[in-house]
């Protein structure tokens, strides 16, 4: 067996505690990994993995100190090097890929610009030779027409693009090993797959090594020879992905995989009781203990060891124990016939020409969002799903008031309509529809406390004061299942799932007829999300409030959704009940999403997705699916607007295909829609 590429040997390490005590972040890890091979570090926030992710580069962030144990970087002891030389070696042959590519770019240097200064600094190449290398890199990440990408800065880049181009700046120093933290953590599904899909044959063809972090153990399937499950510092399970995901044997590793919404199983899957110890707390017993569904008087006398295992490595004295399966959460809404909010022939544009174009003739550009059309209905929960650039969050934005409307109009059930901006409405308009945001920091004001955030509103809107206020505040923190003493602490001292659960509390403190979910539990590891999940549905059934969600993640959507409205380009391209739109017949581009999502299980087959390629605006005329369409029909798709196909009980899908064809396309392999699709394109 050839050497191992990085090596972590027993490694502790962490910061010392105003006491003197040392408070481990790391708590011996062992860990390798060879050319060529591909490791998947999961677990939930506060687990560690980023830190040891980090530590195989012999970084360490600030404060934090090695206890004990190596890390070895192709034979060199990353924490003995001298700073120049660790510095050296992480430019050339270890490079990091960030979970945001687009912060992680210059935004004001051209990508091609950005390679060129990563290859002047980590190689001997002359301008000429770097010049043509920087076309060489782009065109190995696989991004279409690389002279000109080089040209472009990287706000003109889609996010999977920009994680492209990040993915070149890394391999400009011709680098051995890759660390990735999260990188497709904020991307669409269909963007996702086409980059894991990349990422596979970059470490089959150049033998590059990969450390990929994250919490998706669908992303690590698909990506992954083995996998590292980490708790509190330490490794609970370790093993191939195959065996380990299909199998596996600590209770942790089956709570993770129990707590992701499928494709296929409609509810809101259980979430882990409790929350993981401390950061840096002091282990005396098994780590999961408090949280295990299969503890025993042992498991609290000792820290377990890491025992060799058929599949691995596991940290469980009873790993043979299956435990307790955990019910999923089947949602029973109360939704009334009576409309909570109805949009009709909604257009939205954010581009605007001036007068003398107008005066010239030229016409308006095709509006960001055309013909929205739906209705919501009081305590129905209402899933928009689509790629990045659908039109998703412009739509709920619009309802809020942030952007404004082109035609068409929005009403709420009295028929008042939302026209006016957000700063133009009263404030019995504004508290009956409320936003919870994708991002919890931006959201929340870090320099007040929790009290004086959830005190904002309960004063603008009810005349609350003093002590009534800090009651109702009180009684909203428990209603998200946080302690009253939560109120007089900041933002900074909260986990990202305590901060939406704040923003939720926030929302709710208006009590609203209209929540506007926008990408929620995106950023949340699987089983916080799975308890935010359920925490949204427990308060939708006791306040009655009325929901639109917005998500890439067609799983989650399903979990939650009475409806669901596929979006593209502005476009609705279907909509119906969940049960309907998540079985065939499909749109197609409804198809291609579904194949994206990613499963857990390895052995899932190959997605089948759409043309990679983005679109700036939409086409003026036709299905605004057409360019990418795996079913592309000619002519008819490109000059004339799909008709809606009604399939019965609200069910609509806006295709030139007939039913028939929907359901033959839906069951077609990847093959056989690629040849069908090559022949449709040279007719």
């Amino acid at each position: 067996m050839t050497k191992p590429l990085i090596k972590i040997d027993d490694l502790s390490l962490g910061f010392t505690a105003r006491d003197g005590r040392q408070a481990p972040i790391l708590r011996g890890v062992s860990l390798e990994l060879r050319a060529g091979e591909t490791l998947g570090i999961v677990g939930e926030s506060g687990s560690g993995k980023s830190t040891v992710a980090l530590a195989m580069m012999g970084y360490l962030k600030s404060g934090l100190s090695v206890f004990r144990g190596n890390a070895f970087f192709d034979g060199h002891d990353m924490f003995a090097l001298p700073e120049k030389e660790r510095a050296r070696l992480r430019g050339s042959s270890i490079a990091l890929i960030p979970q945001n590519a687009g912060q992680a770019l210059t935004p004001t240097l051209k990508i091609g610009q950005q390679i060129n200064e990563a290859l002047r600094l980590h190689t001997e190449l002359d301008a000429s030779a770097r010049a043509g290398r920087v076309i060489e890199l782009l065109s190995r990440v696989r991004l279409p027409s690389p002279e000109d990408m080089a040209l472009r800065y990287p706000h003109e880049l889609s996010g999977g693009q920009q994680q492209r181009a990040a993915v070149a700046m890394a391999l400009a120093g011709n680098a051995k090993a890759l660390l990735l933290d999260e990188p497709t953590t904020g991307l669409d599904v269909t963007t996702q797959a086409h980059i894991l899909e990349f990422l596979r044959h970059l470490a089959q063809e150049m033998g590059v090594a990969m450390i990929y972090v994250s919490h998706d153990l669908g992303v690590i399937a698909r990506v992954a020879d083995r996998v590292a499950v980490m708790y509190a510092g330490q490794l609970a399970e370790e093993g191939l992905t195959r065996e380990v995901l299909r199998a596996p044997q600590h209770p942790y590793t089956r709570g993770l995989l129990a707590s992701i919404p499928r494709l296929g199983e409609p509810g809101i899957p259980a979430s882990m009781p409790g929350v993981p110890p401390a950061v840096g707390s002091e282990l005396t017993t098994c780590a999961f203990a408090d949280r295990c569904d299969q503890v025993r008087p042992e498991c609290r006398q000792s820290v377990p060891a890491l025992l060799e295992a058929p599949h691995g490595r596991v940290r469980c004295l009873f790993s043979n124990d299956p435990g307790q399966p955990r019910e999923t959460t089947i949602r029973d809404p109360q939704i009334k016939d009576a409309p909570a909010l109805t949009l009709d022939q909604v257009a939205i544009s954010y581009s605007k020409i001036g007068w003398f174009d107008r005066l010239i003739g030229k016409k308006d550009p095709t509006p960001t969002v055309e013909r929205a059309t739906f209705g919501l209905k009081k305590g129905e929960t209402l899933g928009l799903v689509g790629e990045s650039g659908s039109g998703k969050s412009t739509i709920l934005r619009a309802i809020a008031g942030l952007v404004g409307t082109k035609d068409g109009s929005v009403t709420l059930s009295d028929g008042e309509s939302l026209a006016a901006p957000v700063n133009g409405r009263d404030r019995e308009t504004l508290r009956r529809v409320q936003m919870i945001f994708q991002n919890a920091d931006a959201s929340l004001n870090p320099r007040q406390t929790i009290g004086e955030i959830l005190a904002a509103p309960l004063r603008l809107y009810f005349g609350l004061k003093g002590d009534d206020a800090r009651k109702r505040a009180e009684d909203l923190l428990e209603a998200v299942r946080l302690p009253a003493r939560y109120l007089d602490r900041f933002p900074g001292q909260l986990s990202g799932g305590e901060k939406q659960r704040v923003g939720v509390a926030r929302a709710f403190a208006a009590n609203p007829e209209v929540t506007l979910c926008d990408e929620v539990t995106s950023a949340l590891d699987v089983s916080v999300q799975a308890a935010a999940l359920a925490l949204l549905t427990r308060l939708q059934n006791e306040n009655g409030s009325s929901y639109i969600f917005v998500s890439h993640d067609l799983a989650v959507v399903r979990a939650v959704s009475d409806r669901v409205a596929v979006l593209y380009q502005g476009r609705i391209c279907e909509i119906g009940p969940s049960a309907q739109v998540y079985a065939p017949p499909y749109h197609p581009y409804t198809s291609t999403l579904m194949g994206a999502v990613l499963e857990p299980d390895p052995d899932t087959a190959p997605a089948l997705l759409a043309n990679d390629m983005t679109e700036k605006s939409p086409p003026a005329k036709g299905c605004p699916f057409q360019r990418r369409c795996p079913r592309h029909m000619g002519d008819v798709c490109d000059t004339e607007v799909p008709p809606a196909r009604d399939l019965g009980t609200g069910h609509l899908i806006h295709c030139h295909m007939l039913p028939k064809q929907l359901v033959r396309s839906a069951d077609t392999s990847v093959d056989q829609v690629s040849n069908e699709a090559a022949e449709n394109a040279m007719a």
